[in-house]
């Protein structure tokens, strides 16, 4: 009978256990499939807006959205693109509004029951227009360690942008960087005035070259051409670009934007999406932003810069050392 008993009552403890777990998964297997779309004002090459499109392509396969997009949207269209996506049900669209600020708030405000959640240089709106930005300042600063120990001529380069808060504070952690440990490094900082224009980029690095800059940062496209061209260093942005020139490329910082939609997507799903600055997920620590592997520089780059930038990393990732968030207009020297 004690057998019968504690058969029984390990028959009870499974059914329960069945029935909790049923409760527990039935919302996971029957989520809503959020619909996502994407609003971008560059090709979707350009690095930075691809770095979105890459996160969420990755979230419909990993967070099972419905996933659409449209690049190379001017300001004169970007406001009926967004209403389109708004009124064809989409919960959820992201993009950069850096171009197109007023214009994107004011299509949100016309939908408050949608998720807006796009790149933007000023705060959130209530009660549905939450913001991010590439807060990659870090790995930037990293880089530059590795530009000044690696630089000769010891003046070392940046092509970038625009002298916006958004690109100043990677230019001039960047430079930092590499005066932190090579007093004797000047900086060069070249502005194209656009955030996609490859010709115009390697036009600048070519000038940049010519007046001695041995190892550069191609904030732009455009950048890592003309020093393979030219035989001198690059250290990549965004992504990681060491395909496009492997003897060149030594590394660079890496936006994931993945945890900023896992997190968006999350808030979405459950209903309690509110406005939010999401820039903090573009942090080291939150894994939103990384230093590109070395690839064929593994064995290149001496043992003792790698040791340094691991120390740093480590200091980084520990909270013991920040890296200074100077968004001034960087200037050449």
């Amino acid at each position: 009978m004690r057998m019968k008993g504690r058969l029984q009552a390990g028959l009870l403890f499974a059914a329960a256990v069945v029935f909790l777990l049923g409760i527990v998964v039935q919302p996971v297997l029957c989520a809503e499939k959020i619909k996502v779309a994407a609003v971008f004002e560059t090709p979707i090459e350009e690095p930075w807006v691809n770095q979105i499109h890459v996160a969420l392509v990755k979230a419909q396969k990993e967070l099972g959205i419905e996933y659409t997009w449209s690049e190379s949207v001017k300001s004169a269209d970007f406001a009926r693109v967004m209403r389109e996506y708004a009124e064809k049900g989409y919960q959820l669209i992201m993009g950069d509004a850096f171009g197109a600020e007023r214009i994107a708030r004011r299509v949100a405000r016309d939908y408050p029951k949608v998720a807006f959640v796009f790149g933007s240089g000023i705060g959130p709106a209530e009660p549905n227009f939450g913001v991010f930005d590439n807060w990659i300042h870090e790995p930037a600063y990293l880089s530059g360690m590795i530009a000044g120990k690696m630089t000769k001529s010891n003046i070392v380069g940046v092509v970038a942008a625009m002298p916006i808060p958004e690109v100043n504070r990677l230019s001039n952690a960047f430079c930092s960087g590499a005066k932190e440990v090579n007093k004797q490094v000047k900086c060069k900082f070249s502005f194209i005035g656009s955030f996609f224009d490859p010709p115009k980029a390697k036009e600048a690095a070519l000038a940049q070259i010519e007046a001695g800059v041995d190892v550069i940062y191609a904030e732009r496209f455009g950048v890592i051409e003309a020093a393979a061209e030219k035989g001198i260093l690059a250290i990549s942005n965004m992504s990681d670009q060491s395909a496009l020139a492997p003897d060149t490329v030594i590394t660079g910082p890496v936006w994931d934007m993945f945890p900023t939609v896992k997190y968006v997507v999350g808030l979405v799903r459950a209903g309690v999406f509110t406005a939010q600055d999401f820039g903090g997920f573009s942090y080291m620590s939150k894994g939103g932003s990384y230093l590109a592997p070395y690839h064929k520089w593994e064995q290149k780059l001496p043992a003792d810069v790698k040791q340094m930038v691991e120390k740093r990393k480590k200091e980084i990732l520990d909270g013991t050392f920040r890296v200074e968030i100077d968004e001034s207009i960087p200037k050449s020297e």
